[in-house]
């Protein structure tokens, strides 16, 4: 029996590291998952790289509130019930200052940062009201407990994420759902290797030597990193958490 054997998880953002290690542990400890990305060409990717029959797709934009709906209603369909969220599906803008961020570019991040979040939890809770609970975790950062420059659409969505969780944690704790929020620091992703470039286009390896010393442990932390922390939270033995903020940072938060 696995950790999360007979659960039915959604994972939003599925086709990137995080979300597709979540996908892939997950689905090894039991769980039927449905994957949920804008991109399909690498939604299918993810597929083939899980590999296995658990896993079902969905192409949706989390902007969207009729695809959000649909995604949902996908996953009933298919399943019957949902008793995960991972409201994973995030982007990371560019590496300027405020006056020269451009606005367009913020609007987009704030949209699926935080409107595709806001708007997954919108459409999920009463699905998972009516089975009697369930546990919904949404990635925000340790950009959601900290500031820093030049990411400034960034570092406001994912202080919203953690807002949005406590207030649903304290809307949804009598109807048996558990809302928290996974902190990561830097991880060896897509998205760092954007924001390492963004931050130094000539030279990105020495953004990241820069990140690195900023970090008590030293080093990047791995998908599979936070995706072990999702699972915790997924799963049963985190059965009095709810409200959280953790943070999977290398010790980063501490400093």
């Amino acid at each position: 029996m696995g950790r999360l054997s007979e659960k039915v998880a959604v994972i939003t953002g599925a086709a990137g590291d995080i979300g597709r290690t979540a996908a892939q542990l997950f689905a090894g400890e039991g769980a039927k998952v449905v994957l949920v990305d804008v991109n399909g060409d690498a939604l299918n990717a993810a597929a083939r790289t899980i590999g296995n029959d658990a896993v079902s797709l969905v192409l949706a934009d989390v902007t969207d509130p009729v695809q959000v709906q649909q995604y949902i209603q996908s996953a009933l369909d298919r399943h019957g019930r949902i008793d995960v969220f991972v409201n994973n599906a995030g982007i990371e803008g560019v590496v300027k200052p405020i006056p020269e961020y451009p606005v367009e570019i913020f609007d987009r991040v704030i949209a699926v940062n935080v409107r595709g979040v806001w708007l997954g939890m919108k459409y999920m809770i009463p699905v998972m009201m009516e089975a009697g609970g369930g546990s919904i975790i949404i990635t925000s950062s340790i950009a959601g407990i900290k500031g820093s420059p030049l990411v400034s659409a960034y570092i406001a969505s994912k202080h919203a994420c953690v807002g949005i969780m406590r207030a649903a944690a304290m809307e949804c704790a009598e109807a048996g759902i558990r809302v928290n929020t996974v902190n990561p620091a830097p991880i060896e992703t897509r998205m760092m290797r954007s924001l390492e470039k963004g931050l130094m286009p000539e030279t990105p390896s020495e953004a990241k030597g820069l990140f690195q010393q900023m970090m008590p442990l030293g080093r990047y932390g791995t998908p599979e990193d936070v995706a072990q922390l999702m699972l915790f939270l997924a799963s049963d033995e985190s059965s009095y958490c709810t409200g959280g903020v953790y943070m999977v940072d290398g010790g980063t938060s501490a400093a």
